[in-house]
């Protein structure tokens, strides 16, 4: 006798417990209504698809906040509106946060979380080395960093706003078939890597305030490595981190790692700036380092300080 077909339930708690096959079926599953739900929203357009694309990932990232499995289709419903509607709103880009306020009511706020507390964060990872440099690069600030504004993204990337939103546009279609078609595949473990970057980046701060840190930059970088500062100023070679940095200690700053996002070719810190007690407001309050490697080592940095987040205005 034939073992009855799993429920939609069934299959619910086996993606909460790290199933990537499951998650890939209840999605394949549900894709149809999710389209009808966007259609019927932004019309037979491709922002619809954009955001079916933008609901599975979100699915993807939260489904083990979905507290009732049998209200799966409800709340993927949910997320395609949601998401419909950060289509409808383009007057300005709207943080990941304001957008999906029912959704991510316990967003992590360090974006390494974001990696290292889900069980499908290796199939994630996986998916997302399956992205060419340039679309994995705007996926990865968009969805793991606080970087989230297309205004700050095409900043980072030294692209137009335009040329963001296509490119996430087809960074969200890639991934979500790259999701679907490896559901079933086996996937390396990001433990060791992501530990190892993070490691790297706490070493190098460290390094700066111990007085080692042009050691510490010899090691990470290539000796002719570029960097690129807020306003697109571009030099080669470590001496400018080492000035700067010399700079904010003398005057009493301190950069704390805060999270570390990783992929094929590129690691994020995103660091904390502490001001001197005195002085509370001689820096922004963070500093992005986007590291470009070759063969492991960086050969190109681009350093960026985003605004604060704006939070979501709270209900009365």
């Amino acid at each position: 006798m034939q073992n009855a077909s799993p429920t939609t339930t069934d299959l619910v708690r086996e993606a909460q417990s790290g199933d990537v096959h499951a998650l890939g079926l209840l999605l394949a599953t549900h894709q149809a209504d999710m389209r009808a739900v966007a259609f019927s929203i932004l019309g037979y357009r491709p922002d619809a698809e954009d955001a079916v694309q933008e609901a599975a990932l979100i699915a993807v990232r939260r489904i083990g906040d979905l507290r009732d499995p049998a209200a799966l289709k409800p709340w993927l419903r949910a997320i395609v509106r949601t998401a419909c509607l950060t289509q409808l709103r383009t007057t300005r880009p709207i943080p990941v946060e304001e957008v999906e306020p029912l959704l991510l009511s316990r967003l992590d706020r360090d974006p390494a979380g974001l990696l290292d507390d889900y069980v499908l964060r290796d199939w994630v990872g996986h998916a997302l080395d399956e992205l060419s440099p340039r679309l994995r690069l705007v996926t990865l600030l968009r969805y793991f960093t606080d970087i989230t504004s297309y205004e700050d993204i095409a900043q980072v990337c030294g692209i137009p706003v335009g040329t963001v939103r296509s490119r996430l546009s087809q960074a969200r279609v890639k991934l979500a078939e790259a999701l679907l078609a490896t559901a079933g595949l086996p996937h390396d473990d990001l433990t060791v890597p992501i530990r190892r970057h993070r490691r790297q980046a706490e070493e190098t701060m460290r390094a700066a305030r111990d007085g080692s840190f042009g050691q510490a930059l010899a090691d990470l970088c290539l000796p002719e490595v570029e960097i690129t500062m807020m306003k697109g100023t571009v030099t080669h070679g470590v001496d400018y981190l080492l000035g700067a940095m010399d700079r904010d200690l003398a005057a009493g700053v301190r950069q704390h790692v805060a999270g570390v996002v990783i992929g094929r070719d590129v690691v994020i810190w995103e660091n904390q700036l502490v001001s001197p007690p005195d002085d509370p407001f001689h820096c922004p309050p963070t500093v992005v380092w986007v590291n470009h490697l070759v063969d492991g080592r960086v050969h190109r940095i681009r350093l960026f300080h985003p605004l604060p987040r704006r939070e979501a205005p709270r209900p009365e």
